[in-house]
């Protein structure tokens, strides 16, 4: 070889390692803006929450002044301000923010771990399968109270898993999985609605105000049981989240990376089913905060990687302010998800249209 060409030969190889190290130099940058503003919008959420958390327990016909709030909450003042804060708003708003978060989670791992935006709750069936059970728990059998709330779990986990039992066959798809959701949401929903008929007008009234969504006399009763279910699910998503970024690039890239890509997938989905059983059960199907956590948490961080945690505080946020309108700034008392369901079905039209312009649908 002659010099000329050794000296090519080594100019080429230097151009290229520069080269090299200029992509690489470029994704750790990506990365790490992405990690910050991952950080900044999670931390704005938080404060955004707390904001509004604190402002819950203040506003209403009794006005509680902000100064003595986080003396009641520590243990101190009493009289009046003490008990319509503790008893009275304060389970409320917890119940608020953990139903939020549980819908927020479990709508994210949904639509991340089959790849739909589509694929929340709200459309593939779950939240009518709890509708129906609780529907039925209180029109045939007369239940009320946890065992009402005991009925929607056991209805939304039964759903879920005969929607996966369903869409198993040749392993789960995304799609297939999304249709079948669909299908069985539609029978489930027409159930509903023939119980709905023959029942009295007064328990018809009360199945129709629990399938809408509503937060009015929550109690740490119903509050304690989701709290130690988020305390087990919100680690053990954490958990298996970089496993869902896997999944996330189809099953034979996610299995040639070392993943148990049915086991993996299996687990995930019984995290996300479990944490929309456990605050349907508190609160009833509250329409679209799972369908939006994600799409909106996903916009503000700005990357495709999984927003778990923003997802959550999203959630979370948008049932507490949905509930402050509700029974503070529309005249009259209404159940948090009448507010939900008049923003969230222009959010899915647009959606809809917008995949449809691309071409997706």
């Amino acid at each position: 070889m002659s010099e000329v060409q050794r000296a090519n030969r080594k100019h080429s190889i230097t151009e290229a390692t520069s080269v090299d190290a200029a992509a690489l130099a470029a994704v750790a940058h990506a990365r790490r803006s992405g990690s910050t503003r991952a950080r900044v919008v999670t931390l704005a959420l938080f404060l955004t929450l707390l904001l509004v958390f604190a402002l819950s327990l203040t506003v209403g016909s009794y006005s509680v002044p902000l100064s003595e709030v986080p003396g009641i909450l520590l243990g101190g003042g009493g009289g009046q301000d003490k008990f319509v804060i503790t008893q009275l708003r304060l389970p409320r708003a917890v119940a608020a923010t953990l139903v939020g978060v549980a819908f927020g989670m479990g709508g994210t791992l949904f639509q991340r771990l089959l790849r739909n935006p589509l694929a929340s709750p709200d459309v593939i069936g779950v939240s009518q399968g709890a509708s129906a059970a609780a529907v039925a728990g209180l029109i045939v059998f007369g239940l009320s109270g946890t065992a009402l709330s005991l009925a929607a779990f056991v209805g939304a986990v039964g759903t879920g898993a005969v929607i996966y039992g369903l869409a198993r066959r040749g392993g789960v798809n995304g799609f297939r999985l999304v249709l079948v959701g669909v299908g069985v949401g539609a029978v489930l929903t027409s159930v509903v609605s023939y119980l709905m008929t023959w029942a009295d007008v007064a328990l018809a009234q009360q199945a129709l105000v629990w399938m809408i969504g509503n937060l009015n006399g929550r109690s740490w009763v119903q509050v304690l049981p989701l709290a130690i279910a988020l305390a087990v699910l919100i680690p053990a998503a954490a958990l298996l989240a970089p496993a869902l970024n896997g999944l996330q690039l189809g099953d034979d890239v996610a299995a040639g990376l070392g993943l148990r890509v049915e086991l993996t997938r299996l687990l995930l989905l019984l995290i996300a089913t479990a944490s929309v059983a456990f605050a349907t059960a508190v609160a009833g199907p509250i329409v679209f905060v799972a369908f939006v956590a994600n799409p909106i948490a996903t916009r503000l961080t700005g990357g495709g990687r999984t927003a778990l945690i923003p997802a959550a505080l999203t959630g979370a946020l948008v049932v507490l302010i949905a509930d402050f309108v509700a029974q503070h700034l529309l005249g009259t008392s209404l159940p948090v998800g009448v507010v939900t369901g008049a923003v969230g079905a222009p959010y899915l039209l647009w959606l809809l249209a917008a995949a449809n312009r691309a071409g997706r649908i």
